[in-house]
């Protein structure tokens, strides 16, 4: 594991990267940030709260969240001054859905799932969005007593079954880059995120697949495997869980594991 030193030069040296490519274009990756910091349940932001997420000046906010609202990628409430998304950015997401194979081929392949001995299990394909795990399909369990989590939701990467599932998917680098980059959103979560991505790596090489039995929220048990696209370039992940009262760990391990590994073989890695 990187050590807090290896982690903070890291981002020093993404940051010194960036501002020596004459190809990338800040202002551009500022203006997405901004749109990346919008969070499940987030309604409306202010500058200031927006601000405080990136880590970027106020005026620079300012200018931005006015730039996004003419493009109609945020809206803006005048009565409060302050900011949602906006259509353009659903727009983005569903063109995004309707491209990917691995959702194609997730939701051709998920019914026989729901058929294993718990009627209130679900599964669901995340995708890496910053430092989150975001659903792009999920299905409906046979009972309605179920989590309600549905597609677009945000899962944190290092503490969600899915979120370490795409987590082990990835090479060493990528991940320490990854870990880097939550070290600078997170500064105080290094040693949790540290130890998650270590229960990770160890689950993965004992099962298979990793799991978060509470580890994320403690009414959520999941179980997840990694999944690669077709051309190999993008990580996503499979988790299969549901409320702990009603999904166990154990019952996970026994009925689900095997299944979850040949779900995956058969829609990718």
């Amino acid at each position: 594991m990187p050590t807090e030193s290896d982690t903070a030069g890291q981002c020093i040296e993404d940051r010194e990267a960036d501002e020596g490519d004459r190809q990338f274009v800040t202002a551009l990756a500022r203006g997405l940030d901004i749109l990346g910091c919008f969070r499940h349940g987030d309604r409306y932001l202010s500058n200031q709260e927006i601000a405080r997420r990136t880590q970027l000046a106020r005026p620079t906010v300012s200018r931005l969240t006015h730039t996004l609202t003419r493009t109609g990628h945020l809206v803006r409430d005048g009565n409060n001054n302050e900011y949602r998304l906006g259509g353009r950015v659903l727009q983005m997401g569903l063109h995004l859905l309707s491209n990917s194979d691995v959702r194609e081929r997730f939701l051709a392949e998920v019914e026989g799932m729901n058929c294993g001995p718990n009627s209130y299990v679900t599964v669901a394909l995340a995708e890496r969005a910053g430092t989150r795990a975001v659903y792009l399909a999920s299905s409906q369990p046979r009972d309605a007593i179920a989590l309600s989590i549905g597609v677009g939701a945000q899962l944190p990467l290092f503490y969600s079954g899915i979120g370490r599932a795409i987590l082990v998917g990835m090479g060493e680098t990528e991940r320490n880059r990854v870990l880097a980059e939550a070290c600078n959103e997170f500064p105080d979560h290094r040693t949790r995120m540290e130890r998650s991505i270590a229960d990770a790596l160890n689950d993965y090489a004992t099962f298979g697949y990793c799991t978060s039995f509470g580890a994320w929220k403690p009414e959520i048990t999941s179980i997840a495997a990694p999944c690669r696209s077709l051309d190999g370039r993008t990580v996503y992940g499979v988790n299969i869980g549901g409320p702990t009262f009603l999904v166990s760990g154990e019952q996970l391990h026994t009925h689900y594991g095997q299944r979850l590994l040949e779900f995956i073989s058969r829609i990718g890695l």
